[in-house]
């Protein structure tokens, strides 16, 4: 059994661990961190990777992300600057969880929809 009084500075509505968990729990920075945890990646080739982002959202995440300390911006001096994203150490660690998570998600897709299904059919009689 867990300790329920580690969970307490995540339950806080007022904790940084709740902020944190809201930044990173979002669907964008859970893509985000899964796109980055195979290497560094430049905003246009994330943009590309992750469907149904836009310009403006990636760019909210990823500052969201920088400010939390799990996304480093490195910027190169070309012409024009190259800015690269990278995953940093806590990035790497968190990057562990989401795997894990949209692992489960692959594997558990069919059960998924098959229970959304079920749902969706059982609703509609009620109505």
């Amino acid at each position: 059994m867990r300790d329920e009084a580690n969970l307490e500075p995540v339950l806080r509505a007022n904790g940084i661990a709740r902020q944190v968990i809201g930044h990173i729990g979002d669907k964008w920075s859970l893509l985000v961190i899964a796109a980055l945890g195979h290497g560094a990646q430049r905003f246009s080739r994330l943009k590309t990777r992750i469907e149904g982002i836009n310009q403006r959202m990636l760019t909210r995440t990823l500052r969201a992300l920088e400010r939390d300390g799990i996304v480093e911006r490195n910027v190169y001096p070309t012409s024009p600057p190259t800015v690269e994203y990278v995953l940093t150490r806590m990035g790497r660690d968190l990057s562990v969880a989401v795997t894990g998570i949209c692992e489960w998600a692959r594997r558990n897709l069919d059960e998924v929809e098959a229970s959304q299904r079920l749902f969706d059919e059982r609703s509609a009689k009620q109505m």
